[in-house]
């Protein structure tokens, strides 16, 4: 049983404060090939997440705490859209469909996010990062 608690979300930030990457995975799925990935995502301010897509497959964030804003972008590298995910507000997630350019910034310390999208794991390639 993986219990998804405070101690857990508060030990994953730890880990992304002290990365210098200023983010931290902690892969709920049981390998890469899983087709499932889920995921907490504790992303600190400064993390740079560069504008990318996924071709094929939708993403899902649900924030557990904290806030971000979550921006998309058209080919040109011009933001369509923004959004603030603030639980405390009652924005608790948003689902990214595939193909649409996006990325994220932490507006709090301490934002955790529960992350799902199709597998197996596939690293961003070249063509998929918007520059």
């Amino acid at each position: 049983m993986k219990l998804i608690d405070t101690r857990l979300l508060d030990d994953v930030t730890r880990q992304a404060k002290e990365s210098p990457r200023l983010r931290m995975n902690y892969n709920l799925h049981d390998s890469l090939d899983a087709k499932a990935q889920r995921l907490l995502n504790a992303l600190e301010p400064g993390t740079i997440l560069p504008i990318h897509r996924h071709p094929l497959t939708a993403e899902t964030y649900i924030l557990l705490r904290g806030k971000i804003k979550i921006l998309y972008y058209n080919d040109w590298k011009e933001i369509t859209e923004t959004t603030v995910l603030d639980p405390l507000l009652g924005n608790y997630g948003i689902h990214i469909p595939a193909g649409q350019w996006h990325t994220l910034e932490v507006l709090e310390s301490g934002s955790v996010i529960l992350e799902v999208k199709d597998g197996p794991y596939a690293p961003i390639t070249e063509e998929n990062l918007l520059k």
